[in-house]
């Protein structure tokens, strides 16, 4: 199976674009508008043609005939507490990413977004993209896949459409879960013991289950925590104290029976993303990108099922193998 192109809109702290390069589809333009998660690709991909731009001034011309369109188009008008969209929502992107997609001709498209897209109040609008697709080519089919299934541990489900020619779509197939299910625990048994503790081991023993959802939170409120009070609940289940991001791992002075609180490196472990990945920033900031991101092996394993229908072949046992990280890390200096 060859390589493929991509270029990505709304990348954020990169979780979708590693998760594609894993997938075996080079980078040709990573369009973001915050100015962290840019510092962030530049620092682990400086060969990456990085934008910071805001997509709705960007035009997809200039990528003609990529291979892949991706995007993760910002998630509030799609909540479960979001309102039924009107014309004039300018949170909604989805109409730039048709409107670059038109300019652009790609060969495929995938789009994320939360779970709540899937909502039945939101089934007019899902139709309305999905016949603007039909009408530039693309038969398209969507999916809510739980990251718990391909190797993250942690709840959390999003919503992701792809599309693709109706030669190259019956070849799709939506990967298939992945045998062995990851536990926070076993996920976080170095790090947590990284500083000494003494409740290290009986910590891991009780953190033997998926997590919340990782909440990343907004720039209009204050500093990191992994969620509502809901969440911390859960995190507390699990022997974490969730009301606020740690610096460094507990120390061995920390109480054996006590809750720590988790690192940035922690979470970004709980996201799925690989030690090798840096985040730029003060600790909120590195933290919003860690919590924000889309999990790079989930948008692996469809990145793979796509190349596959690229090709021709319908998806193997393959699909299912964990990640091999360690092939796509690069000697890049940070600072």
């Amino acid at each position: 199976m060859g390589r493929f192109t991509v270029a990505e809109f709304c990348v954020g702290g990169g979780g979708q674009a590693l998760g594609l390069e894993a997938a075996g589809f080079d980078c040709v333009a990573a369009v973001e508008i915050d100015a962290d998660c840019c510092t962030t690709l530049r620092l682990n991909r400086p060969q990456w043609n990085v934008l910071r731009e805001d997509m709705r001034l960007t035009h997809g011309g200039q990528w003609r005939n990529v291979d892949l369109f991706a995007a993760g188009v910002p998630c509030p008008p799609f909540s479960i507490a979001g309102k039924q969209l009107g014309t004039d929502d300018d949170r909604d992107l989805f109409p730039e990413a048709i409107r670059i997609i038109k300019e652009m001709k790609p060969k495929a498209v995938m789009l994320e977004n939360v779970p709540g897209f899937a909502s039945a109040k939101f089934s007019d609008y899902r139709d309305m993209l999905r016949i603007q697709l039909l009408d530039m080519g693309y038969e398209s089919d969507w999916r809510v896949l739980q990251a718990a299934d391909y190797g993250v541990p942690q709840l959390r489900p999003r919503f992701i459409l792809v599309a693709l020619p109706k030669k190259q779509m019956s070849f799709f197939e939506w990967p298939s879960p992945i045998n062995k299910q990851a536990t926070v625990g076993n996920t976080l048994q170095d790090l947590i013991a990284q500083g000494g503790w003494k409740g290290a081991d009986r910590w891991v023993d009780n953190a033997q289950k998926i997590a919340p959802t990782v909440v990343g939170g907004s720039k209009k409120h204050g500093g990191p925590d992994l969620g509502p009070t809901r969440a911390r609940k859960q995190w507390r289940e699990l022997g974490v104290d969730g009301l606020g991001i740690a610096n460094e791992p507990p120390a061995s002075d920390f109480p054996a029976e006590g809750f720590p609180r988790l690192t940035v490196r922690m979470v970004a472990r709980i996201q799925g993303f690989p030690d090798f990945w840096k985040f730029s920033g003060k600790k909120t900031a590195a933290y919003r990108q860690v919590g924000n991101a889309f999990p790079p092996p989930v948008a692996s394993f469809v990145g793979l099922a796509i190349a596959k229908a690229f090709d021709g072949r319908y998806p193997t046992n393959n699909t299912r193998k964990p990640i091999q990280w360690k092939l796509l890390e690069q000697s890049v200096p940070y600072c």
